[in-house]
């Protein structure tokens, strides 16, 4: 252990013995950790910072309504509503985003993206089962 480290611990150590850690938020409950595991190491650190400030690339935005508008969808179908009017705007709705998220990926090169593709396709399934 290098001696910055070792000093670093020291601190913490006395600090804890002091008590400076008991009043901070969150104490004593388990940490809520985020699996990053599907994200492209490279994108990792960009998509958390966006996630920090609120901010939400549109194609995964356009994903979210488009894994929505299915479960209208597909609950329509199951109702026997499907031909109905309100059937039939969600399903042109559905349209237009999947055709906004086409010309999304299109624009920045992610259609041919292989390491994209494959989060893309586990970002879907997540919603999906969010969703459920």
């Amino acid at each position: 252990m290098g001696m910055m480290s070792w000093l670093a611990e020291q601190r913490i150590q006395e600090s804890m013995r002091n008590g400076e850690f008991r009043d901070l938020p969150g104490h004593g409950k388990p940490l809520e950790l985020e699996d990053l595991s599907g994200v492209p190491e490279e994108l990792r650190m960009s998509f958390k910072i966006m996630k920090n400030s609120g901010l939400v690339p549109e194609e995964i935005s356009l994903r979210a309504e488009c894994v929505t508008l299915e479960g209208l969808l597909a609950a329509c179908h199951n109702s026997g509503s499907a031909e109905t009017s309100e059937g039939k705007a969600l399903r042109s709705k559905l349209s237009m985003k999947r055709l906004r998220l086409q010309e999304l990926l299109h624009e920045r090169g992610l259609d041919s993206n292989p390491a994209f593709m494959q989060y893309s396709a586990q970002i879907h399934e997540q919603m999906i089962k969010e969703e459920e």
